[in-house]
């Protein structure tokens, strides 16, 4: 399967400003052609590329006051290859987070889905994000957390996310948060998606039921999506005139490759 994967960001810095993008397919995709630019007028930068320890690309420059052009666009060929996991790993993903309080969901996880473990589980603490939350664009904020959303009963993949990472956690399975491009997503924007944790291999849920998985292409992975934004920056003020995501897969079978209705939820399926 090809997947063609673009992001655009129309950036004004306050200042001079540090800068770091995580909008890149991460370093276990299988990407076959790839750009990354970042121009300010006739000036262009050149980041230092940082690979964390899950494989997320990070890009980070010192950026000048003033306009700044993100454009990014890659092309990815078939299926990532597999990586072990290792028992520190394992560990990290099992603590609560910030935005991923498995010990304060503790009580509800160990009450609603007591005796479960394994596929059922995994199913289980799926079916129910789906069900309890509404995908609500705009309402949710940035600063959100599993605990809000439950609360709340709606939000967002990130949201979506969290809630199922922490119930799993809550449960002693290991879980991560993904941020990714998802071909026909809609609306088109980065999405979010959780991973379990199961016999060595990790698994991916998407709560929102809105992108196939299969056709996801990973850009950086976490504990929670404070890990995995698409900007962090320091030093100064940073506005977002425009921003821009789109993903599709190309070739014959693209749009039934991309739709999310293909999906069987209940099947155990790896990131790409």
């Amino acid at each position: 399967m090809q997947r063609v994967v673009t992001a655009e960001l129309d950036l004004r810095l306050g200042g001079s400003i540090d800068l770091i993008f995580s909008l890149t397919a991460a370093r276990s995709m299988p990407v076959v052609t790839e750009q990354l630019t970042f121009t300010a007028g006739d000036r262009t930068y050149t980041p230092t590329e940082i690979v964390d320890q899950s494989g997320s690309r990070l890009h980070r420059l010192i950026g000048e006051a003033g306009p700044l052009q993100v454009r990014y666009e890659a092309t990815v060929e078939g299926q990532a290859g597999t990586t072990h996991t290792s028992d520190l790993e394992a560990i990290t993903y099992l603590r609560p987070s910030r935005y991923c309080q498995s010990d304060e969901v503790f009580a509800q996880a160990r009450r609603q889905f007591r005796g479960m473990q394994g596929h059922e589980l995994i199913t289980a603490v799926a079916s129910f994000a789906s069900s309890s939350i509404t995908y609500t664009p705009g309402l949710s904020l940035g600063t959100d957390s599993a605990v809000t959303t439950l609360m709340t009963g709606q939000g967002v993949c990130r949201d979506y996310a969290h809630v199922v990472i922490s119930l799993l956690r809550a449960m002693d399975v290991p879980a991560r948060y993904a941020a990714c491009f998802a071909p026909g997503l809609q609306p088109m924007d980065f999405h979010a998606v959780a991973e379990a944790y199961l016999d060595g291999s990790w698994y991916v849920i998407d709560a929102t039921r809105l992108a196939n998985r299969r056709s996801l292409v990973r850009i950086a992975t976490g504990r929670d999506a404070a890990d995995c934004a698409f900007l962090s920056y320091h030093g100064g003020h940073v506005g977002l005139d425009h921003l821009r995501v789109d993903a599709w897969v190309a070739g014959e079978g693209g749009f039934e490759d991309s739709d999310a209705s293909t999906d069987d939820i209940e099947a155990l399926i790896q990131l790409a």
